[in-house]
């Protein structure tokens, strides 16, 4: 029996990573960890920004917000598949796979604006370092923020709102962990060709577009960094931008590298797999990258703690006292 067209679609089932029953309790440790150390991670460098007020530059407000959309970029698929792990079903709604569908989008291309952001913020504290006060100022850092909020919401609405329009089959098992954009189109028993030259345009404009600023920018800044003199003036220059390279350089390898590895193999579970890398991995790093070998994160972070120490033995204090 052929399967019938459904525009009223209710639920979809997300395959994950294995359907072996005694490998699931090893997954869900393994992402519940990586979760837990990307939201704390992230956490930890917006409140070790916010109380250092030596962190209330450019490059640190793009640094926590950063954090900010990382944590929520991760909170878009991990838990629910943790609690389907939990609860032994795969099943997912229409409109939480659309809501999935909605989030992630919304939070990738916001990743990608926010890291060309960065880049050009480093160019400008290399290339210009007398103006660099003048050019990023608090106002126009806080507007580049929020255009790319604005770009973000309205890009995701936009392929939501296109993939409302598909209609689909009865058989609708995704062979993912989350309801990525590219596998509910190929489930569509339409037509999914506008949705398919969206995804292109998309790329060329939110993927190619920023990747191009990012590479001229670091083309700009090498080039500045070539006609420094001193050997540690190169290093101190140089080392403002390495955690940002390390970081753009993760996300941009690891996500070309999804789309590569599920063009070229026919393993249902391959796409999945490789996803893990920029949808894990990249942001439970960031923290790591940006704080091992940054004296000034470093010392936000020691200043934190010792806030922290001090409301906790002013409390214990309080309550002798009481």
């Amino acid at each position: 029996m052929e399967p019938k067209n459904l525009t009223g679609v209710s639920e979809f089932h997300l395959l994950g990573f294995s359907e072996k029953p005694e490998l699931q309790p090893l997954i869900f440790g393994l992402f519940l960890s990586m979760y837990l150390i990307t939201v704390f991670g992230n956490l930890l460098i917006i409140l070790a920004v916010s109380s250092d007020s030596h962190l209330h530059t450019p490059m640190y407000f793009f640094l926590s917000n950063l954090s900010f959309v990382d944590i929520c970029f991760t909170s878009t698929t991990i838990p629910k598949m943790l609690w389907n792990i939990q609860t032994q079903s795969k099943v997912i709604t229409f409109e939480g796979c659309i809501a999935q569908v909605y989030f992630f989008t919304l939070f990738v291309v916001l990743d990608i604006l926010l890291l060309t952001i960065m880049a050009y913020d480093r160019f400008v504290a290399i290339c210009h370092p007398l103006h660099y006060t003048v050019i990023m100022n608090p106002q126009l850092c806080q507007l580049l923020v929020l255009v790319s909020w604005i770009i973000s919401v309205l890009h995701s609405l936009l392929e939501s709102l296109m993939v409302l329009k598909l209609s689909f089959c009865t058989v609708l098992e995704i062979p993912h962990f989350f309801c990525e954009l590219n596998q509910m189109i190929q489930l569509a028993s339409s037509d999914p060709f506008l949705n398919n030259i969206l995804i292109y345009f998309a790329a060329v404009l939110l993927v190619g577009g920023p990747l191009s600023g990012i590479l001229y920018s670091y083309y700009k800044i090498l080039s500045s960094i070539r006609g420094i003199s001193s050997a540690q003036g190169k290093y101190k220059a140089f080392s403002t931008c390495a955690s940002h390279l390390s970081i753009v350089s993760l996300f941009y390898c690891t996500g070309l590298g999804v789309y590569l590895s599920s063009a070229g193999t026919h393993s249902l579970h391959s796409s999945a797999t490789a996803s893990v890398m920029y949808t894990v991995i990249t942001p439970m790093m960031n923290p790591f990258i940006y704080s091992l070998r940054n004296k000034d994160l470093k010392r936000g972070l020691k200043i934190l703690f010792e806030e922290v120490a001090l409301k906790y033995h002013f409390v214990l204090g309080l309550k002798k006292c009481l």
